[in-house]
């Protein structure tokens, strides 16, 4: 035994003591057990709830009688039903997913959270995690550009947002409303930084349409109803393109491509906390991410088939330090919406 051996140990042996249950965390198996008492488990999902409900399909079949339900919708919604609860003393959600990851942060300060590190949790890129284990990344999501294959050309498919300002593209141009989405308003506060409002004033000339969600301006390009977007994610896109639809997405090496997660915690008040923390260490698990659709958050897990691994491309990943920057995105809300007006084109999350 080397000298630094002798004298690491006994502060090994020490941090060990301090901290006995790091070192006997509970398994799945033991978890399981507690959740089978408890028997039902909800949680709130920003977004389409299809993709998750195959999850809950696949998890009942490996853990039954444990009874899941999702609810879908807009995340800036949700926060809203979830927080009258918490007001009301009366909480009926175990865990949320959503991108709105500053309602995570907000929690945790709040208290709110319940502080855990499933199995993989060290495998998280770093900042798409919270150090305590109150929140942690799920998905990481890039919005890429999207084409209809039948409408546009290869030669034609933008390669940077000022091919969004050709003529060739009016009216046929479509992107969530930015100050409505948060995702959005991170992709055109990326584009204006780098252009100057210019090129949002060229944007707007170009008479680009706006609707309220990534799903329905998916479907807007799959259908042929438009042509093209700065402002598809590779989830619902991509699930799309899996229908056989002729959509087909585009990374661009000119401009970052902006990355927003997926973000989930458990409440430290949930009604059924053992079978959340079953949950959430069963979709942590790498067998579970390489199923996403997207990229997983793990880096050990490899990309999507047909996409290189995230780090590969120019992509912009300071989401979190952007939305929660509040007087920055106070401005930018009301600048954009200067622009698009009120979100008026209601879409739908399914």
């Amino acid at each position: 035994m080397s000298a630094f051996t002798r004298r690491l140990l006994p502060a090994c042996i020490a941090a060990a003591l301090l901290t006995p249950a790091a070192a006997h965390a509970e398994t799945v198996e033991q978890l399981y057990e507690k959740a089978k008492a408890e028997k039902t488990l909800t949680f709130y999902a920003g977004g389409p709830t299809a993709p998750y409900e195959a999850r809950i399909k696949a998890f009942q079949e490996k853990f039954p009688g444990i009874q899941v339900s999702v609810e879908g919708g807009f995340s800036n919604v949700l926060n809203q039903k979830i927080e009258k609860q918490m007001a009301d003393g009366k909480l009926a959600v175990d865990f949320a997913f959503f991108q709105t990851v500053q309602d995570f942060v907000n929690w945790k300060k709040r208290g709110k959270l319940l502080n855990f590190k499933p199995d993989g949790f060290d495998r998280i890129i770093p900042n798409l995690r919270d150090p305590d284990g109150a929140y942690m990344a799920f998905a990481a999501i890039t919005i890429a550009y999207a084409y209809n294959t039948n409408l546009v050309k290869p030669e034609g498919v933008p390669k940077s947002a000022l091919d969004f300002l050709k003529p060739e593209f009016a009216g046929k141009l479509i992107s969530v409303y930015p100050h409505d989405d948060d995702a959005a308003l991170y992709l055109f506060h990326i584009i204006v930084q780098k252009y100057g409002w210019n090129w949002m004033d060229r944007y707007m000339a170009n008479k680009p349409h706006f609707i309220q969600g990534h799903l329905p301006v998916a479907r807007a390009i799959a259908d042929g109803k438009m042509a093209a977007t700065l402002d598809a994610t590779v989830t619902t896109a991509g699930g799309q393109k899996r229908m056989g639809k002729p959509i087909e997405i585009a990374f661009s090496e000119a401009d970052e491509t902006p990355v927003f997660t997926v973000t989930g915690g458990i409440f430290k008040d949930a009604p059924h906390p053992n079978a959340a923390k079953l949950f959430v260490s069963w979709y942590l698990q790498a067998e579970q991410q390489a199923r996403l659709g997207t990229f997983s958050a793990r880096t050990d897990v490899a990309p999507p088939a047909g996409f290189k691994p995230l780090t590969s491309y120019k992509i912009a990943n300071n989401f979190r330090e952007f939305i929660t920057d509040d007087r920055l995105i106070a401005d930018l809300r009301k600048r954009f919406e200067a622009y698009t007006g009120p979100a008026v084109n209601k879409g739908g999350v399914r």
